[in-house]
């Protein structure tokens, strides 16, 4: 299946759109019908459509983009309230179950102490 539904039509010589539309055998699904956007010409297959080939065009190469930004240090984000053990997340708040306050997910405290690390469901 091509990315593009822009094809030069054999039948009428325009450039035009390809319409899929399924086909039906009760309600199973057996196939697409494709057909021309502008005549209504008929394909038997993909392979007898003519896609309009567009070359990608690329302004930008790797040297022009800026190199990635590390706004935390290594192991630094991982003393944040979100990935302490007390911390507890509810529909209405998040809360410090240490310190028993209301608290943010990038908070911080002296007390951190890390959740333990997730145990797989066994299914």
């Amino acid at each position: 299946m091509s990315a593009s539904p822009e094809i030069v039509c054999p039948a009428c010589g325009r450039d035009a759109l390809l319409l899929r539309q399924p086909r039906y055998d009760g309600f199973t699904k057996v196939g697409e019908t494709l057909s021309c956007a502008s005549c209504g010409h008929v394909f038997e297959s993909e392979a007898d459509v003519q896609f309009v080939s567009r070359k990608k065009v690329e302004v930008f190469t790797t040297a022009d983009r800026s190199k990635d930004v590390k706004v935390f240090g290594e192991g630094e984000n991982r003393r944040l309230c979100r990935y302490c053990a007390h911390y507890v997340v509810n529909p209405f708040m998040q809360w410090c179950a240490l310190h028993k306050k209301e608290v943010q997910a990038t908070d911080t405290c002296s007390q951190f102490t890390p959740k333990p690390p997730e145990k797989k469901a066994i299914l």
